[in-house]
């Protein structure tokens, strides 16, 4: 079960590291992008609307979820360190402790990833609410001057 032990350290809060990555760059990427649109040069509402959105599922679902794989890595920790009581029989404290703290590490560390990927959707989204409502500000004043 030691490779238990190195599944929770590397593969879940690797990966957990990883989709934090991920979020992070997305964030950076669309940023920029809204800092560089030039929304004018639009036709319609819903073209717009797929460019601005696009990639923000992806934040959005890190954000969801990430506090449910640090869960998994709890889970597993807590089953690993249950086994090796069972298995050893009698543990000193320290060596339950320290299974437990593996377990609770991953929880940590998934809610550190899940707070920031959706604060930083919320963000984002607003970013998005607004220049749409921009586009169709400056689109109802050229209909109406044309009337």
């Amino acid at each position: 079960m030691e490779w238990l032990k190195a599944a929770i350290d590397y593969g879940i809060i690797g990966f957990l590291t990883v989709l934090s990555v991920i979020a992070v760059a997305i964030a950076v990427e669309r940023r920029l992008f809204y800092k560089n649109l030039k929304i004018d040069s639009f036709s319609d509402k819903k073209s717009l609307e797929l460019e601005l959105t696009k990639k923000l599922h992806i934040i959005a679902t890190i954000g969801s979820n990430a506090p449910y794989i640090g869960l998994l890595g709890t889970v597993l920790g807590i089953m690993l360190t249950f086994y090796t009581m069972g298995k050893e029989g009698f543990m000193d404290t320290g060596r339950i402790m320290s299974g437990l703290a593996l377990a609770l590490k991953a929880t940590a560390v998934g809610l550190l990833v899940a707070i920031p990927a959706v604060t930083i959707y919320n963000f984002l989204l607003r970013r998005v609410k607004v220049l749409m409502a921009q586009w169709e500000i400056n689109n109802s004043r050229k209909g109406s001057e044309g009337e």
